[in-house]
């Protein structure tokens, strides 16, 4: 998994691309585990900068499993996403993600979890949540209201639609939409302006906005309960094996 996740110094900041371009960049377990390292790791740098590979930000989770899913394994990813998202919201620094192409399912709440971001203007944005058998629980059900207004982060976890760059920037989803070709650049240009400030003051900043962050923190932790307890069932291997499978979902009716 060493090649899963490339880590390297840019100056002040430390960058950490997703590096899983033949499945979008999604993570598994291992590999959330590894980004999550990276992070924690980063306390000295003046800022973190997260981006991905192969012209794809994120897919979220790795859905090659969930077709035949096991408690086990379901527990474990949903651990770890949640490791990894608390670790950018406790990491001292700001991270920035910096989104070249699609952020879906967990990498949109990836952004959401970010402190700030910015997309190339061909990158989109979305949920996939009830789409293939699961519910964005750490982050879109939750925090993206804050960040963009409950009824439009509701659309965005229940519809499943897709946004563009441009919808994310007029939502506030994200802070500035650049030429794709200039997304590294700009935010290294950020990390630039940030490394002019005061670490210590923006690490009290960073801690002081956490506060609807930590507020919703135990919605997490009972969403991710009530998806373990829906692991196997009929919905969740439906829509994961049309996922994967590349054809509409036919979910069982409502009981």
């Amino acid at each position: 998994m060493s090649d899963a996740v490339i880590v390297e110094s840019r100056g002040p900041a430390v960058w950490i691309r997703l590096n899983r371009p033949e499945r979008r960049n999604a993570y598994d377990a291992e590999m959330a585990a590894a980004i999550t390292a990276a992070v924690e790791s980063a306390d000295t740098a003046r800022a973190v900068v997260i981006t991905g590979s192969g012209g794809s930000f994120c897919a979220g989770g790795s859905l090659q499993s969930l077709s035949t899913p096991t408690t086990a394994q379901m527990r474990e990813l949903y651990r770890a996403s949640l490791r990894l998202f608390d670790a950018i919201r406790q990491c001292p620094r700001p991270v920035i993600a910096a989104v070249g192409g699609p952020a879906a399912g967990g990498g949109n709440e990836l952004v959401v979890a970010c402190d700030l971001a910015l997309a190339g203007r061909s990158a989109t944005f979305g949920q996939t949540g009830p789409r293939v058998g699961s519910s964005p629980v750490t982050g879109a059900t939750n925090v993206m209201g804050v960040q963009i207004g409950e009824k439009r982060a509701k659309e965005i976890a229940m519809l499943c639609r897709r946004y563009t760059a441009a919808d994310a920037l007029s939502m506030g989803l994200v802070n500035a939409v650049v030429d794709d070709e200039d997304v590294e650049a700009a935010a290294q240009r950020w990390v630039e302006e940030i490394a002019l400030l005061s670490p210590r003051y923006l690490e009290i900043t960073k801690v002081s906005s956490n506060i609807w962050w930590d507020a919703a923190r135990a919605s997490f932790t009972n969403g991710l309960g009530m998806l373990v307890q829906a692991v196997g069932s009929a919905d969740m291997v439906e829509g994961a094996s049309a996922f994967l499978e590349k054809r509409p979902p036919v979910f069982p009716d409502p009981q």
